[in-house]
């Protein structure tokens, strides 16, 4: 009888343990999933865009690999709620999303620093204006972005004019074109050359194209292909005048807040890993751009050195002017920042 009894026991407990291991078993799953990290990253392109496909989406799926899947990064791209151009930088640093990338000049009045870049004529190639960006991030831009973990600070290839109907080849051909601008700098220049400068996120210039309500778009070549820009702007004035800067960021207080292990994996695809693949991109998005614009619907016009100086000649009291504002808003500094950019991308250019 004691054996039957000890069988029994030993039944029970048995059954215990495996049913408490089923129990643990089924709490694993739901468990696992709260412990992955999910992280939001908004933007404001088309995911048809370079920087979706060979920038956003790949430095996504990276850092998932690197954590071992620890992570799980969803995309937000433009057009959905969270990918608002205007709205990037608050949503970041209120933690609304854990990474955004956006442009400095959308919406203005922030990272006046860092657009002194866009200025004319300051860099020559998106690898030097990038290069350029990041060397003097540490001590000349960094107070811009508080509440924010900069993981790289960027900028396109000097951007082209292109117009729908009426070609521009001289600065008096500017006169009276209503142009879309993507910032304050290069508002104050079309300004300068008597255009009358447009505001509007990038998604919006197709329609309002087609429709007239503008005349042309300061833009890169990229543009053409990936917002499709090609079938409404037919003539394309490569001046080489400007670029515009771009940011991304993490929300600083998220980026504490991860594991260290995952803090590693973001510093290891961002800052100094991420910087020397912004040049060799811009070259690839342009390419497909400017391949958009071949054909006899199109007219390309390039301007020469000789041409480009005197635009920056008449521009120069422009570019004084847009400095002065700068000191008057408390940037005492603005001149000295133009001139390292300058140097630098004079450097950078070598």
């Amino acid at each position: 009888m004691i054996s039957k009894f000890k069988t029994s026991l030993k039944s029970s407990i048995f059954g215990i343990a495996a049913a408490s291991a089923v129990v643990a078993m089924g709490l694993g799953g739901p468990a696992a999933a709260q412990d992955k990290i999910k992280i939001k990253l908004a933007h404001f392109l088309p995911t048809a865009n370079g920087m979706h496909k060979d920038f956003m989406e790949p430095w996504a799926r990276q850092l998932e690999a690197c954590t071992d899947n620890q992570v799980e990064v969803t995309i937000y791209p433009g057009g959905t709620q969270l990918g608002n151009i205007a709205k990037l930088h608050d949503e970041v640093r209120a933690g609304i999303v854990d990474i955004a990338h956006g442009l400095s000049g959308i919406p203005g009045g922030r990272f006046e620093r860092t657009r002194i870049i866009d200025l004319p004529f300051t860099v020559k190639t998106a690898d030097a204006a990038t290069r350029t960006l990041w060397a003097l991030y540490p001590d000349y831009l960094a107070e811009e972005y508080g509440g924010l973990k900069v993981l790289a600070l960027h900028a396109h290839n000097p951007g082209q004019i292109h117009t729908t109907t009426k070609k521009v080849a001289t600065m008096d051909d500017m006169k009276g074109l209503r142009i879309r601008f993507p910032s304050g700098a290069v508002k104050s220049m079309l300004e300068a050359l008597g255009a009358t400068p447009q505001g509007m996120p990038p998604g919006a210039v197709y329609e309002n194209a087609e429709k007239g309500v503008i005349d042309g778009a300061a833009f890169t070549w990229d543009t053409m292909a990936s917002f499709k820009l090609a079938e409404v702007m037919k003539h394309h004035l490569d001046a080489k005048a400007y670029v515009v800067s771009f940011w991304f960021a993490a929300n600083e207080k998220k980026y504490n807040s991860w594991p260290q292990n995952v803090r590693d994996c973001v510093d290891k695809l961002s800052g100094d890993n991420l910087i020397p693949k912004f040049g060799p991109w811009w070259n690839d998005w342009d390419k497909a751009g400017y391949e958009a614009v071949q054909g006899p619907d199109h007219e390309i016009i390039t301007l020469s050195d000789e041409q480009r100086a005197e635009w920056a000649t008449a521009l120069q009291p422009m570019i004084d002017a847009y400095l002065a504002d700068l000191e008057g808003k408390g940037i005492a500094n603005a001149r000295e920042i133009h001139e390292k950019m300058l140097e630098l991308a004079a450097k950078y250019a070598e």
